[in-house]
């Protein structure tokens, strides 16, 4: 399910240099009609946006969605929580991740499925600075080696 190529609506490339990645769970999203308009034409950031949970709800936080000229300004909200809809078997396994061994849980992609839009989220781990430079260092290695095989 989660290994099927899908065209993405947007994919955050940071993750998989910035955590180690542990699980990725398919969850749906609650929005607005405007915000459904905006990401269809695009207008949306992934980046810094994380998961926090109120009330045994999970809510989507720093997710912006930039509204469309021609609706009323007033009654949207670009930095607006969006609660995702989880199974509370699901939701309970990821509050219980998160408060006792400091997982971090953060949205990677976002893509259509049907008419529906659904989110890909992580349960993931921070990477040190060591892992980084060691993640660099394999990617360069990988790089020099295929041009010698090319080349022999």
């Amino acid at each position: 399910m989660l290994n099927k190529k899908k065209k993405y609506i947007i994919y955050n490339k940071k993750i998989k240099f910035l955590y180690f990645i542990e699980k990725k769970i398919e969850v749906g999203i609650s929005l607005l009609g405007w915000e459904v308009k905006s990401i269809k034409l695009g207008k949306l950031n992934i980046e810094n946006s994380y998961i926090k949970f109120k009330n045994l709800n999970a809510y989507l936080l720093n997710f912006i969605i930039i509204p469309i000229n021609n609706f009323n300004k007033n009654t949207k909200e670009e930095k607006r929580s969006i609660r995702l809809l989880l199974k509370k078997k699901e939701l309970l396994f990821l509050f219980n991740k998160t408060k006792k061994y400091g997982y971090t849980i953060i949205p990677l992609c976002m893509y259509w499925k049907n008419n529906w839009i659904k989110l890909i989220i992580c349960l993931s781990k921070g990477k040190k600075q060591y892992d980084k430079k060691k993640d660099i260092k394999e990617k360069e290695w990988k790089k020099i080696r295929n041009r010698i095989l090319k080349t022999s």
